[in-house]
This record gives C-alpha cells, structure tokens and sequence, in this order.
C-alpha cells in the first residue's frame, strides 16, 4: 500500500497528460479505422431478392400453422408409449389422483383431464391464474404445461419442475388421454 502511494505521489502532471493522451490516441485510431473500413468496402443492397418466400394459394398462412402443429403434435405422440407414461407418471401420482373414482390430493384428480377447460374440477380450489386461464388441455396445451408448468401458465401454484423429455412428456400425454371415459383420437 506504501509502494502505491509513492508511485502516485512521484507521478507528476506530464505523465498523467502521457496517460490521458495514449487512451485517447488508441480510441481514436480504433473509431478511424472502423469508419475507414466502411468506406472503403461498401456493400451495396441487390435490386431484387434472391429468393422469396409465397404462400401456397388457396392456404392461408393460419391453416398452414394449425397443419403444421398437428404434423409437431402427431411426431411427438410417435415417441410416446403409454406404458412408459404409466411409469414416469408416477412422478405425478404425489400430488395427483389418475382414477376414476379417485380424489384431489394436493393437485386436482386427473381422470379425463384432456379435452376439459382447465380449472373445471369444482372441488377443487385452483390458484387465480389456472382458474383464470380459460383454455382447454388440448395436446398442445398439455405439452407445453408439462414442458414448465411455471412457465406456460404465470403464477399457478404447481411447483412441478417440469419434463424436458419429449418421449417423457409424449408418454404422459398418451397416458393421461388413455385414463378418460372416451380417449380422442390422436393427431
């Protein structure tokens, strides 16, 4: 700490002056050569593009995203295995009841839980933002909870992590469609 002292003391006006006058000089020379640079390799925009992008006629660009998302949904319930999804269900069945005749226990009881409204279960007390969300568990839906619960709907109370396997997740949605009165026919 004494070193230091000395050296700053022994530094006089011209040296800070040198100091100042180096930085200045480096950021001088970096911006002079950056616009240097740019007038010197100018790139020019083409007239026309080199491809487009046209939407297929008679289609509109939202039925070609509902296509597409039945052709993601379909490839993802490929992975899936209903026996696999018994299995990692059973990370579930903690807070979660899969039978018929089953009840809530901290989560709402699952039986024929896909294709209802979300918050549907009326004996069961739902946070405000899953009692709010007003939508259905469609695969998709289901799939995106089950990614992050957390995340696809803000402020619900399930403190489940979520499935970052797509044959997990898969699994789970097949499996959860097979626990119903009527199971739908997948996309």
């Amino acid at each position: 700490m004494l070193y230091v002292q000395k050296i700053i003391i022994k530094m006089d006006s011209f040296e800070i002056n040198k100091i100042i006058a180096a930085i200045l000089v480096t950021v001088i020379v970096v911006f002079g050569i950056s616009k240097v640079s740019d007038i010197i390799f100018t790139v020019e925009k083409p007239d026309i593009a080199s491809y487009k992008v046209e939407a297929t006629e008679g289609v509109s660009l939202s039925s070609q995203k509902v296509s597409e998302n039945e052709a993601d949904m379909s490839a993802l319930m490929a992975l899936g295995d209903v026996d696999h999804g018994a299995k990692v269900f059973k990370k579930c069945a903690a807070c979660h009841s899969i039978k018929k005749a089953g009840g809530n226990k901290i989560g709402p009881k699952l039986w024929n839980v896909m294709f209802r409204p979300s918050g549907a279960v009326t004996d069961y007390k739902y946070s405000k933002a899953l009692s709010n969300y007003s939508k259905e568990w469609t695969w998709e839906e289901m799939n995106g909870f089950l990614i992050k619960p957390s995340k696809w709907i803000k402020g619900n109370k399930m403190g489940f992590a979520g499935l970052k396997s797509e044959k997990d997740r898969a699994s789970v949605i097949l499996y959860l469609n097979q626990n119903s009165d009527s199971p739908k026919e997948l996309p």
